[in-house]
């Protein structure tokens, strides 16, 4: 379970990194692309964020009670 949990809290992180990473080029390109989507980027990296935040703070509650 813990294996599982580690492989989706990289990707977790990954696409955090990811959607962070559209957002800031997107921002320093500018234009239309940055009016379309900046706020749906914000709230999908927000989201993401939450997740990977979520399953480190499970992973911690179960190395916690020693269960693999």
């Amino acid at each position: 379970m813990q294996l599982f949990l580690n492989i989706l809290l990289g990707v977790a992180m990954a696409a955090v990194v990811i959607v962070l990473g559209t957002g800031l080029v997107g921002f320093i390109i500018g234009g239309e692309f940055n009016r379309k989507y900046a706020n749906r980027l914000m709230r999908l990296r927000v989201a993401t964020q939450a997740i990977a935040v979520l399953i480190l703070l499970l992973l911690l509650f179960l190395r916690g009670t020693g269960q693999s």
